[in-house]
């Protein structure tokens, strides 16, 4: 039987992508990154629920295009896909924190881990206002 899942999904999202810059965890109950992580968490949702898709479970590559005025970045690309990737991988690994105030969403995962990443792209484009588009496709495994 031939497996039908998609392998890739792309979405976007308005404003600013969470960064990861420090030791708490952004899924902390009142982190400043709280915003940012519920807006896209909610936006996976959307395009996962559109398209069917169920975690991966083997190798991915995560891309993300940032849009902003030029010379108004916020924050380096390290950061930006750190925060990314935490938030769209399982967050059942990080059960050691309160997650009840995520709600539905914290079921939102695209993928298991980050051990799964081996690829990763980052990518700026001039844009009037703050916006970012984020994919996640399997790696077809090479024998």
């Amino acid at each position: 039987m031939q497996d039908t899942r998609a392998l890739a999904l792309t979405f976007e999202v308005s404003g600013l992508p969470p960064v990861k810059t420090e030791a708490l965890s952004i899924f902390a109950a009142g982190h400043r990154q709280a915003t940012r992580v519920r807006a896209l968490l909610q936006a996976a949702c959307t395009a996962a629920q559109r398209t069917g898709w169920t975690p991966l479970d083997g190798p991915i590559e995560v891309d993300l295009t940032l849009r902003c005025p030029p010379g108004h970045r916020t924050s380096d690309a390290s950061t930006l896909l750190g925060g990314v990737c935490a938030v769209l991988q399982d967050k059942k690994r990080v059960a050691n924190i309160g997650l009840a105030h995520l709600g539905v969403l914290v079921d939102v995962a695209l993928y298991g881990d980050d051990r799964q990443i081996r690829r990763l792209s980052y990518a700026e484009e001039p844009a009037e206002d703050f916006s970012y588009q984020v994919r996640v496709a399997a790696v077809p495994v090479v024998v």
